[in-house]
């Protein structure tokens, strides 16, 4: 209950982060109010809404949030490039150029795995850490 605690409250920090940075075009948490999922979410899960969410990076053309997410992950130092979840260190991964990669874009899209979304698994490691490389890696997408 502890760690679980942990990756709640950090993943709520992250989700709300991210909702408020420039270089973000949505965040999927079910904490967020929101989220088409917070009334379930808050009567389902009222001590957290989990560890994972899903963020959309802004490209700097309108097809260019594919290749932001793959320098966001490039770019991360403290994040691990992994396609696990729940574990005790933060995890990242742009489904779209590995996961699902295999896929054409419009089975992407019917999985919804959109070409800009970075999925996380939030850990347990100090916020101050978290939020620091998540800000270094969106400053790294956003150059050519």
């Amino acid at each position: 209950p502890v760690r679980m605690d942990r990756h709640c409250s950090n993943a709520m920090a992250v989700a709300q982060f991210l909702a408020n940075h420039p270089r973000v075009a949505w965040v999927n948490y079910p904490g967020l109010a929101d989220n088409k999922y917070y009334t379930l979410a808050k009567k389902y899960l009222p001590k957290g809404a989990s560890g994972l969410l899903n963020f959309g990076i802004r490209g700097s053309t309108p097809s260019g949030g594919a290749r932001a997410g793959e320098k966001f992950i490039d770019a991360a130092e403290f994040m691990s490039h992994l396609a696990n979840i729940g574990d005790a260190k933060t995890l990242i991964i742009h489904p779209a150029s590995t996961t699902h990669r295999q896929m054409s874009d419009a089975e992407q899209l019917k999985a919804g795995v959109t070409p800009d979304m970075v999925r996380m698994s939030v850990g347990i490691e100090s916020l101050d850490d978290i939020l620091w490389d998540i800000d270094q890696a969106l400053s790294a997408s956003a150059k050519a």
